[in-house]
């Protein structure tokens, strides 16, 4: 454990990546006497839109992991098979060798940090996947979904309670709840929507979210 529990109550100011309801938990359940989100931020110096030339058509990028296969299964594999004119791409580490790519799926073992920029932007939407922890806490974005929303590519979200608090359904991020939803997406929505919802949630995150407001929110709790 990097905190014990008794710990806790200890520090004056209990800083959690989660919000909503677990920042009562904190304060009831555990002791500390004020728990507040401090989320993830990304730099704006380093994800913006840059001019690309639209390889795929749904990307994500993200370690495989147990939890998230079953959604990237649905959201991304299963309408790569059922729209094989459709380009797609899955980048990231430890993948099992017998996962059924189908053909028209890229694989990418890793793309650097630095390329993470580009990699967003070859996209015409990318994929959103949540770790099962998080979904059930709920009130937890990853820093990816600033990131991607920094570069104006449109972002195809599984739900998490919470998530229309960062982003407003249907005009700031595509919510897909089974294949047939982003077959949607990808084949049906207007390009100028498409472009719509990007530069809106691109608006949204430098509104919020960036680095510097960040700052302003960690001055702010010290100074409660």
């Amino acid at each position: 454990e990097y905190l014990s529990p008794g710990l806790i109550p200890r520090y004056d100011v209990y800083l959690s990546f989660t919000g909503g309801p677990t920042l009562a938990l904190l304060e009831k359940e555990w002791g500390t006497p004020r728990a507040r989100p401090l989320y993830c931020a990304f730099d704006p110096d380093l994800y913006f839109p840059e001019p690309a030339a639209s390889a795929w058509d749904l990307g994500y990028l993200g370690t495989y992991s147990d939890d998230r296969q079953p959604t990237l299964e649905s959201l991304l594999l299963e309408p790569a098979r059922a729209w094989r004119e459709g380009r797609f791409v899955v980048a990231g580490p430890q993948y099992p060798a017998g996962i059924d790519w189908p053909a028209n799926v890229s694989r990418v073992e890793h793309v650097p940090p630095r390329e993470h920029r580009r990699f967003y932007c070859d996209q015409r939407f990318t994929l959103n996947v949540t770790r099962a922890d998080m979904i059930r806490a709920g009130h937890s974005p990853s820093v990816r979904l600033f990131e991607a929303a920094a570069c104006g590519v449109p972002i195809v979200s599984d739900w998490w309670e919470g998530l229309d608090s960062f982003f407003v359904p249907g005009e700031e991020i595509v919510i897909a709840r089974s294949p047939a939803d982003v077959l949607r997406v990808l084949r049906e929505l207007p390009e100028a929507e498409r472009e719509q919802i990007g530069g809106r949630a691109r608006a949204r995150v430098l509104a919020a979210h960036t680095a510097a407001h960040r700052a302003e929110e960690l001055e702010r709790y010290l100074a409660e």
